[in-house]
């Protein structure tokens, strides 16, 4: 019955609007992919199945679920399903939906359209019942704002969160029964940064990741309704005992290259990050870096910040090009592959900035220093694109100012040897390193958090590395080998 439910996600999506699905963050979820998530869930123990569908759509995630009971393959003595869509619009065809394994399997169902997350609140709040043995999600995708009544809601119960989709994956993990299991397709967004780190926490301690897949092209998962995320799906047990973890890897929601492979639960959530960041490995990524790499940034003797620079605050002291009594302004604009051009024409940004008392603690001392661009462009190879400041560039300037949009390698907020940034530099601008970025962090944005928590090569070795800089050849792999090469010396 899913292929005659595809046709229906097909018709309902291609007719309704995109300003709809986006003020609910709708998105149904295709055949394929209801069925492969359906498949992560293992036997239990339990006779009863109590199974939670929260953002149900019409319907294609628990069906995708009902397939693998109809021939025995989960057994259940009864199931209940309790499946919530706010939606009005979608009743009709989730019930008709739902009615049809009705038929076949020993099924009840509730269809509710209230709130989620009102409803979850409420219950974990005041209700004491026997929560549920399953789980299959896929939430919308929306930020919440710090003002909205859900922010305060969920504080009510210990969820701090930034969006719609990990406020829902949260309620499901205290909604459930210990040992209950939960599939999700979610953004992976929330593997980094601080502002899901509340929320890694809620996963982490009240639940054991079991298994992860990873599509290696962005927007296959719903290439449909013609999103460009990038998704995980995972599955959790709830208060289960962790331990290693299956990553699997297809190119795409057609799950024809499937790859699989299991990791100690050491190399999704390094034991001493204290911003649980959850790295997701490839299969086919090798593991160069872990034999290098062994210093944190402190230990190298260098720092990374974002640029100061907040233009907006300043705009009376910008100027569109260099002159009498300013000093060089850097935007992401300036960096060009591996090298900096400045000034230039031709730009909408600044390429200067007034010099004086109200403006100098903005600016850094003029030196060498490694630059990364916060936000790479989809169309990079690369996620993390390095490139060196050198101060013969800016004439006789005694200082530069970053604009926030970089990331600046410093020491104590002033310049490191010519040596030194260049070996960073190249380091940083490595294939392994872009892997290893990929791992946790699952958007375009490369946040100084991300490279605070990165492992580095010594001081000494960094400096090695520049040192025959001006040697190596311009392309990925010369840098690649070149690199290995000295760094394993």
């Amino acid at each position: 019955m899913l292929k005659e439910i595809e046709k229906s996600r097909l018709r309902v999506s291609g007719t309704t609007d995109a300003k709809h699905k986006s003020q609910l963050g709708q998105f149904l979820t295709p055949e394929t992919t209801a069925r492969f998530m359906a498949g992560m869930f293992t036997s239990a123990s339990h006779t009863e199945c109590r199974l939670l569908d929260a953002g149900a759509g019409i319907g294609s995630l628990s069906c995708a679920f009902f397939e693998r009971i109809t021939p025995g393959d989960l057994a259940f003595k009864n199931i209940s399903l309790i499946a919530y869509e706010i939606d009005p619009a979608l009743h009709s065809e989730l019930n008709r939906t739902l009615s049809r394994y009705a038929k076949s399997i020993n099924l009840s169902y509730e269809i509710k359209s209230e709130d989620f997350i009102e409803s979850s609140v409420n219950r974990i709040q005041f209700e004491s019942e026997v929560g549920f043995t399953h789980a299959i999600l896929n939430p919308p995708y929306k930020k919440i704002s710090s003002s909205s009544r859900y922010r305060l809601m969920l504080k009510n119960v210990g969820i701090e969160t930034v969006n719609l989709y990990s406020a829902f994956v949260a309620l499901a993990v205290l909604l459930m029964a210990k040992g209950g299991q939960i599939v999700a397709i979610i953004p992976r967004s929330f593997c980094n940064g601080p502002y899901y780190k509340p929320f890694r926490e809620i996963l982490l301690s009240n639940s054991a990741i079991r298994k992860i897949h990873l599509f290696e092209s962005r927007g296959t998962a719903f290439k449909d309704d013609g999103v460009l995320q990038e998704n995980v799906i995972f599955h959790l047990e709830v208060c289960g005992v962790q331990g290693s973890v299956e990553v699997t890897t297809s190119t795409d929601d057609k799950f024809n290259d499937l790859v699989s492979r299991n990791y100690p639960f050491e190399r999704i959530v390094p034991p001493n990050d204290q911003e649980k960041f959850i790295h997701i490995p490839s299969p086919e990524q090798r593991d160069e870096i872990n034999s290098i790499a062994h210093c944190s940034l402190a230990e190298v003797g260098i720092a990374v910040s974002t640029g100061p620079v907040v233009d907006f605050r300043l705009k009376e002291y910008l100027r569109a090009m260099p002159g009498e009594g300013t000093a060089p302004l850097l935007y992401p604009a300036h960096f060009s592959s591996t090298h900096v051009e400045w000034p230039k024409d031709g730009i909408k940004k600044p390429n200067a900035m007034v010099l004086n008392s109200k403006t100098e603690k903005w600016f850094y001392p003029s030196g060498n220093y490694c630059v990364i661009r916060r936000f790479s462009s989809k169309e990079e190879k690369r996620r993390i694109v390095a490139c060196v400041v050198n101060p013969s560039e800016f004439g006789s300037s005694q200082v530069i100012g970053f604009e926030n949009h970089l990331n600046v390698f410093h020491e104590g907020r002033r310049g490191m040897s010519e040596q030194l940034a260049k070996g960073l530099s190249l380091y940083l601008n490595t294939t392994m390193v872009d892997e290893h970025f990929r791992q946790f962090s699952g958007h375009t944005q490369v946040n100084a958090t991300d490279l605070k928590l990165m492992k580095y090569p010594s001081r000494e070795k960094l400096t090695a590395l520049g040192e025959v800089a001006s040697d190596i050849g311009n392309s990925q792999e010369q840098i690649d080998l070149a690199v290995l090469k000295v760094l394993k010396q």
